[in-house]
């Protein structure tokens, strides 16, 4: 079987890279971790190569820093780009190396190290185990002695295991990231005790509850949305829907207006942003708005929606045109389940969705099911087995995913009311 060799960027230059976010027990963002995605059955050490390549050439252009705006981040560092690009380190202040527990017995990479963080660079053990021989035990605890922070799994250990990894950390006075947190009971079993970031799917997944309950404001949001899907809705109809809601308006307003749409004139009223976009694609934006205006959730989540959405809509332009701004609208309801906190059966009750977009919600099936997979499978940093052309599905992925997060961010900030029209 031929093996696939990577390059570090697509013909674009666009970075193939996935933010995944670490959050602090107010489950407000810690720090990304950077994955780079790359086919099965690519060539490791191409795949090495282009990694250290990809990070270079992504520091060097400013792409990385746009990714993760002002946020600390984590990329994992071989050891040839530890010792032959520390700079990258020292003058990026807020970015950390990731770097594994076989490295421990290198006394050449430890004293880089060691360096680095005599200069406050920063380091992020990954997951180890604790080994029984006194060498890799030492090599542990060497590593131990430089990290600020250190991974440990939980998914895959007892509890009992998990917290002797923990207090092992601690005693080096190490903070610890718990991963692999995949249910909200596993991330309260851990949210009481000495934890400073954690990651997992749980945040893709509601919190389960004994009764399915909606506050005012997420029932606000679901009975606009609903009224919002009456096909025979125009511009002026669009218009009198939000015009009580002057919060909504004006963060739409502001948005569509903003310097990343780069319109020739001002618009003054959703009535013109609708005749100028047309209507789907406005309906769409206001789906957008309110549901980041929805501040009960974390902003990660709803991050991570409006990049699906935007993914969605991209997806689907190259397989169904015609479905492209509805692709959308499943990409965005695809964590409605989540953002508020109940069944998505309970939540589609209350909106006469098309049913191209309630079978993906609900059944997986239909156009937009295999799209939603491949999304999903990107936010992990896997890639399925399957692709037919998986060099350039990378390189297509890479693209959109880095344009829908630059599209996201920029929204959010005017959902969240950080940016104005200028921005």
């Amino acid at each position: 079987m031929a093996v696939t060799q990577l390059t570090a960027v697509n013909d674009d230059g666009i970075l193939p890279i996935v933010r995944v976010p670490i959050l602090d027990r107010k489950q407000s963002l810690f720090a990304y971790e950077l994955l780079f995605p790359r086919p099965i059955g690519s060539d490791i050490d191409a795949a090495a190569l282009a990694h250290t390549q990809a990070t270079l050439s992504a520091i060097a252009d400013g792409s990385l820093k746009r990714l993760v705006r002002d946020n600390r981040a984590f990329l994992h560092m071989s050891r040839d780009l530890l010792l032959q690009h520390a700079d990258i380190l020292r003058h990026n202040a807020r970015l950390g190396a990731s770097i594994s527990a076989d490295v421990g017995t290198d006394e050449q990479l430890l004293e880089k190290l060691r360096e680095l963080k005599g200069h406050g660079c920063l380091f992020m053990l990954e997951d180890f185990n604790l080994p029984a021989d006194p060498e890799h035990r030492a090599g542990v605890d060497a590593l131990l002695r430089i990290v600020q922070f250190a991974k440990v799994a939980v998914d895959h250990r007892h509890p009992l295991a998990a917290r002797a990894h923990m207090d092992y950390v601690h005693a080096f006075g190490v903070k610890v990231i718990v991963t692999g947190v995949d249910t909200h009971e596993t991330f309260v079993d851990y949210a009481d005790q000495e934890v400073d970031g954690f990651q997992g799917k749980y945040l893709l997944r509601p919190e389960r509850v004994d009764m399915p309950r909606l506050t005012p404001s997420k029932l606000g949001v679901l009975r606009l949305m609903g009224a919002l899907q009456d096909p025979d809705n125009g511009p002026v109809e669009l218009g009198k829907i939000i015009r009580d809601d002057a919060i909504l308006s004006y963060k739409l307003l502001g948005c569509v207006n903003s310097a990343y749409f780069a319109l020739p004139r001002q618009l003054k009223s959703v009535e013109q942003a609708a005749v100028f976009f047309g209507v789907n694609r406005m309906r769409n934006w206001i789906f957008t708005m309110a549901v980041s205006g929805m501040d009960e959730r974390p902003p990660e989540l709803l991050r991570l929606a409006l990049i699906r959405a935007h993914m969605c809509e991209k997806l689907a332009r190259a397989v169904k045109p015609e479905l492209q701004e509805m692709a959308f609208t499943a990409g965005l309801f695809s964590l409605l389940d989540t953002l508020m906190n109940v069944s998505m059966a309970y939540v589609l009750e209350h909106l006469p969705l098309a049913i191209e977009i309630r079978e993906a919600l609900l059944d997986g099936t239909g156009p937009f099911a295999s799209i939603l997979d491949q999304i999903r499978h990107w936010e992990q940093g896997e890639l399925e087995s399957d692709s037919a052309l998986r060099e350039q599905h990378v390189a297509a992925m890479a693209t959109i995913y880095v344009e829908a997060a630059a599209w996201a961010d920029h929204v959010y900030s005017f959902a969240d009311g950080t940016a104005t029209a200028e921005a």
